[in-house]
């Protein structure tokens, strides 16, 4: 198995490939501007943040990895708005942005979240946030000033807000475990 982590120019990038690592997945990083042929050999994505504006944010092709690649795909900060945008959701300026140490509420214990049910405690770094989920997602966590911190098809793609890779999420090990497990399809 195969994950392949696409460079947004976040500043936790090499944090997701060491998290997936220790979880004992082969695991690459690789430039938002690979050609769709080098991300279709993985088996499962994982879309990096990057900028804290998704107006100033390079995605490069992250769009399009979205729209084309079949297999399941996280997205994280910037990457769970490139996916909003990607499949006909919106995302935007937040009413108020967060930094820091923010507490989460799941509302729906399944898939990314699977597990991980009442609150938790996440790390955020965003001005912008996903204001409607794509068309056949649900919202999975809110918090009090971000009505989407993670959302999913509740089949293969998934986003969050927040970032699981640092150690300011206590409980981020238990969502890359199941993005794991969603790309061998046990989840």
């Amino acid at each position: 198995m195969l994950i392949l982590v696409v460079d947004n120019r976040g500043q936790y990038t090499h944090r997701i490939y060491r998290t997936l690592r220790d979880l004992g997945v082969k695991v690459e990083i690789v430039p938002n501007t690979s050609p769709l042929r080098e991300i279709k050999r993985a088996d499962g994505i994982v879309l990096s943040g990057g900028a804290p504006r998704i107006s100033s944010g390079d995605l490069g092709r992250s769009i399009e990895y979205v729209r084309e690649f079949q297999g399941p795909i996280l997205g994280i900060c910037l990457g769970h708005q490139a996916i909003a945008i990607a499949l006909g959701g919106k995302a935007g300026p937040a009413e108020k942005g967060e930094y820091g140490p923010v507490e989460i509420y799941i509302d729906k214990p399944e898939g990314i979240l699977h597990g991980m049910g009442g609150r938790m405690t996440v790390w955020e770094s965003h001005w912008d946030e996903v204001k409607e989920p794509p068309k056949g997602f649900e919202i999975l966590a809110h918090s009090e000033n971000c009505r989407i911190q993670a959302m999913g098809d509740m089949d293969r793609i998934y986003g969050v807000q927040f970032h699981p890779e640092v150690v300011h999420t206590p409980r981020g090990r238990e969502i890359f475990d199941n993005f794991i497990k969603i790309v061998k399809g046990l989840i």
